[in-house]
């Protein structure tokens, strides 16, 4: 007897008619974002590839972009979810502000994949069937590239100061700057970079045929999470903001522009959101927040938005005591992705503001029964959802492997039951 869950229909009608489900879930985010009301509570997943472990080995799933389409297209159709956010690599901005000056190739380097590691054998980053065993997820180590009294040198020329510096010391087949070996690196850098780029069209194009859309995205950064994740490691950030603070505010304030011209590299292309994880956001008190961290985000992402790009940031840990700041954004700026705030806090103070997302504990999706989630997800509903702007999502956290389907399918199921208000 065929089910008649809501998960199970949607499953057939993502089959059935592609195209008209396509068209309904980009308008129903859209509307999200817009801070209007939709036909239903969206709902957005958001992995970098671990979940994929429930059927595949990440060894695989990370090193073979065939795999990694097959894992991606069998997570759409066994989870009818309205957003499939994937980006099955590790954090590698470093690379795209190295070549913001080529603005045709800088978005090639933006996530550092799996083989791209094989090419640079950087520090930054550990990967299974590599560092690491087999079918464990990839891991951002970040590290200590940059010494304190060198930045003088960054303030001066950040972009040349990253390539003559700072990735040699990262990157241990990189090699000195000027040589052969340094050239030819970069250039399987770039070739690999677009074997990822057209792996990750393909997966695009597969799951646009089961009614998928995807977000035409371009990329910016946080200028002190540059210094926190590539440079200074987040320990020497937070002492240098103390024991440094003028040169941590000049050097910020010379990453703006390159960031900039990496984010807006992708425009031409029909970009409409700028995807920006941020990270030393919750390790900062709000004087420290406010006054080393917040004046060049807002001024990045006030520029993107004047310029038709709205944000879609991940407010990574807990953003509470910083949510106040948002308000100083202009309406509708973009998409803000809460992990660990409140969902309600948060939408008491940015409601009619801000598009939020979030809501979901990975611990309930984990540890849950489907009764205790679809219970959860409909009160969640009321309480957030009434007046749109809202996201349904696990926060900015994986979808860990152990969570049981039934857990996964009774998400799904409680946002086509309670979704429509």
């Amino acid at each position: 007897m065929l089910s008649t869950e809501p998960v199970d229909l949607m499953k057939e009608r993502q089959k059935k008619e592609p195209e008209v489900v396509l068209k309904e879930r980009a308008e129903r985010f859209e509307k999200a974002v817009e801070l209007k009301k939709p036909d239903r509570v969206p709902l957005m997943i958001f992995t970098c590839g671990h979940v994929f472990a429930k059927w595949y080995r990440l060894s695989d799933v990370f090193f073979n972009y065939d795999t990694l389409r097959e894992a991606v297209v069998k997570f759409v159709e066994d989870f009818p979810v309205d957003i499939l956010i994937t980006a099955p690599a590790a954090e590698g901005f470093i690379l795209s502000l190295a070549l913001s000056e080529a603005p045709d190739v800088a978005p090639l380097v933006r996530f550092l994949s799996g083989p791209m590691h094989d090419v640079l054998k950087d520090k930054y980053t550990r990967w299974p069937g590599r560092e690491l065993p087999s079918n464990f997820t990839f891991q951002f180590l970040g590290g200590e590239f940059m010494k304190p009294e060198e930045y003088g040198k960054l303030i001066e020329d950040p972009v040349d100061f990253v390539n003559n510096v700072v990735l040699p010391r990262a990157c241990e087949k990189l090699g000195a700057p000027g040589t052969k070996q340094y050239s030819a690196t970069m250039a399987r850098l770039a070739l690999e970079g677009l074997r990822f780029i057209n792996a990750l069209g393909s997966i695009n194009a597969s799951i646009a045929k089961l009614g998928m859309p995807s977000l035409p995205i371009t990329f910016a950064y946080a200028p002190l999470d540059i210094i926190g994740d590539f440079l200074r490691h987040p320990t020497g950030a937070m002492i240098d903001i103390r024991r440094r603070p003028s040169d941590v505010k000049a050097a910020t304030e010379r990453l703006v522009e390159p960031i900039l011209k990496v984010a807006f590299a992708l425009k031409p292309a029909g970009a409409k959101y700028a995807f920006i994880p941020l990270h030393l956001n919750e390790m900062l008190s709000p004087k420290l927040y406010n006054e080393f961290y917040w004046p060049h985000l807002r001024r990045i992402i006030v520029e993107l938005y004047n310029n038709g790009i709205k944000s879609f940031i991940l407010f990574e840990g807990d953003h509470t005591p910083h949510l106040e700041t948002i308000l100083e954004l202009p309406k509708g700026w973009g998409i803000g992705v809460f992990e660990r705030a409140d969902i309600r806090k948060v939408k008491e103070v940015l409601g009619g503001h801000t598009c939020i997302a979030g809501g979901i504990p990975t611990s309930l999706l984990i540890g849950g029964t489907p009764e205790k989630i679809e219970e959860y997800v409909k009160k969640l509903i009321e309480d957030v959802g009434k007046d749109g702007g809202f996201i349904l999502a696990p926060g900015v956290a994986e979808v860990d492997p152990s969570t049981p389907e039934a857990n996964i399918r009774s998400l799904i199921n409680a946002v086509l039951k309670y979704g429509y208000i």
